[in-house]
């Protein structure tokens, strides 16, 4: 009977393998992975050293930068900016109002369109973001949540009127609305309403999108927050979990779509803490997707995710220093075995990065891709004592979460994450956790340079930052204007009329309704608003 080495070695046999010099600076020749023979070895269950085989030596992660501001032209020259500087996957970064479902001319939108983002009010904008981008060959990201399917159906949408059939699209959906209850606040309807349109968007993508991630599953802002590491991880696994039983609910068929499904974690700055959490992540979702879901296919087992490195860690006291933060914090995603990265810009703490900055920034990605040598060899620092214990320890503390979450439930992950939200559970722990470590800071017990220690030269922080102008919000209005005037208003009413009477409806998926109403011009407000009228708002009330 073969061991683990041999059935490793097959593996790895049959994956093609970049032309590259595996060897140190002095000629000594790296193994693709060390270990045990009757180890755990990567791309074996439960994948806890890497999803697949032969890691980075068959595939560099995604080196994906985040970009959006003003109208959506200035976003497009922004992503082809970063296609030509070495970028393989864009991800898309929207304002406020977009964010909230509301359009440009909204009263509550004035002094936020294009400020930390594209402003999207409609298909046209839409096409204006991805004009002259190949689409079929460039992976696309949105990070978009509460009005998710709608611009999923603009950006189909746009594609299918390029001539790109939607089975060729590949890329990632955030569409994570759980964590927005939890942490990020960016809500609309109440939750087990927008849980509809994320099942929606689930059977969609499983059916006609083979190439998307339909949920982004998301602790990079439950981090962001003020989580720990470990209640971001249990947090987003939870949360995923969830997901897979609000799927299993709508009749799929868990092979079907949990395939589709990503992640996306933080990359702090505790570098072998992080390192333990994506290694303890993989384990944990493969042993519960198997063992709880009854999942059998391997790519169902293998937890995949994006990393961001961690825009709290970064400073406005000397912004320089934000560039080895953000280094350090790479370094420990690509450590951990990550399938795409994002790092952060030295002056996204004072605005949004400028085209230096993010031309940094993804210059870091590339100097620790094909100078350290790291990606020489999976895992390199499975067998440490030090990252072997971290991670079992981050595993149990992530497994006590679960038992609360899952008691909540009455057994349902899926009924104990909603009752966490609605409890104010997850929020109120995020709190705490987020007060104790501010108390740490005020006390110095936890070191920032350049905050509350060694803050010399804080007096020479000066560093040009981009700057949206109330030009670029009047461009926007204009364009917006020109559309409602310019569309066949008949048919834009016909639609959300329609999209009203469907949505009171559970049984029925939205999504091909969403496109037909977006194909029309049909404003992303607009079309929110019908649905609201039907789902209600939701308010959060706090614990007293």
């Amino acid at each position: 009977m073969a061991n683990n080495r041999e059935i490793w070695d097959k593996a790895y046999k049959a994956s093609p393998i970049r032309d590259a010099d595996f060897s140190t600076m002095s000629g000594i020749p790296l193994e693709p992975v060390y270990g045990e023979d009757d180890g755990e070895f990567p791309g074996q269950y439960p994948y806890t050293r890497g999803p697949h085989a032969s890691m980075y030596r068959s595939k560099l992660w995604t080196m994906r930068m985040f970009a959006g501001f003003g109208t959506a032209e200035d976003t497009n020259n922004r992503f082809k900016e970063i296609i030509k500087v070495g970028g393989d996957g864009l991800s898309t970064a929207f304002d406020m109002p977009t964010l909230l479902g509301i359009d440009s001319d909204d009263p509550m939108s004035e002094g936020e369109v294009g400020r930390c983002g594209v402003a999207i009010d409609s298909l046209a904008d839409m096409e204006d973001l991805y004009a002259g981008l190949d689409l079929a060959s460039i992976t696309t990201s949105m990070t978009i949540n509460s009005p998710a399917a709608v611009i999923l159906a603009m950006f189909v949408a746009q594609a299918e009127k390029r001539g790109i059939h939607r089975s060729k699209l590949g890329g990632t959906l955030q569409n994570d609305i759980l964590k927005e209850y939890q942490a990020q606040k960016e809500f609309v309807f109440p939750p087990r309403q927008s849980m509809r349109l994320v099942r929606d968007t689930i059977a969609f993508t499983a059916a006609e999108m083979p190439r998307w991630n339909s949920v982004s599953i998301s602790g990079y802002h439950i981090r962001e927050a003020g989580s720990t590491a470990t209640e971001e991880l249990a947090f987003t696994l939870a949360n995923g979990f969830a997901y897979v039983e609000l799927g299993l609910q709508a009749g799929l068929k868990i092979d079907e779509f949990a395939p589709r499904l990503s992640f996306f974690f933080n990359a702090h700055i505790d570098f072998f803490e992080e390192i333990a959490k994506y290694r303890a992540a993989r384990r944990i979702w493969a042993r519960w997707i198997h063992d709880r879901y009854g999942a059998q296919a391997e790519r169902s087992l293998q937890l995949r995710f994006h990393t961001q490195t961690a825009g709290v860690s970064l400073t406005a006291q000397q912004p320089e220093n934000n560039i080895v933060r953000t280094a350090i914090e790479a370094l420990a995603g690509v450590l951990g075995g990550t399938q795409s990265l994002h790092t952060n810009s030295m002056d996204e703490a004072l605005a949004l990065p400028t085209e230096r900055a993010a031309r940094i920034a993804l210059r870091t990605q590339q100097i620790i891709a094909h100078e350290t040598n790291v990606t020489h060899v999976a895992d390199p620092l499975g067998g440490s004592w030090y990252v072997e214990a971290l991670t079992n320890e981050v595993e149990r503390q992530a497994e006590e979460i679960f038992i609360e979450i899952n008691n909540m439930g009455s057994g349902s992950m899926l009924e104990g994450v909603i009752y966490g939200i609605e409890e104010n559970y997850f929020q109120r722990r995020i709190a705490d956790s987020a007060y104790e470590l501010e108390v740490k800071f005020g006390k110095g017990r936890r070191v920032v340079v350049g905050v509350n220690r060694f803050m010399e030269g804080n007096e020479d922080d000066s560093l040009d930052t981009l700057e949206i102008t109330g030009e670029d919000e009047e461009r926007q209005l204009k364009r917006l204007d020109h559309i409602r005037h310019s569309r066949d208003q008949a048919k834009v009413d016909e639609i959300l009329a329609k999209l009203a009477y469907q949505a009171a409806d559970p049984a029925i998926n939205l999504m091909p309704t969403l496109i037909d109403a977006v194909s029309t011009y049909a404003t992303l407000g607009e079309i929110m608003s019908t649905m609201s009228g039907v789902f209600g708002r939701h308010i959060e009330v706090p614990s007293i």
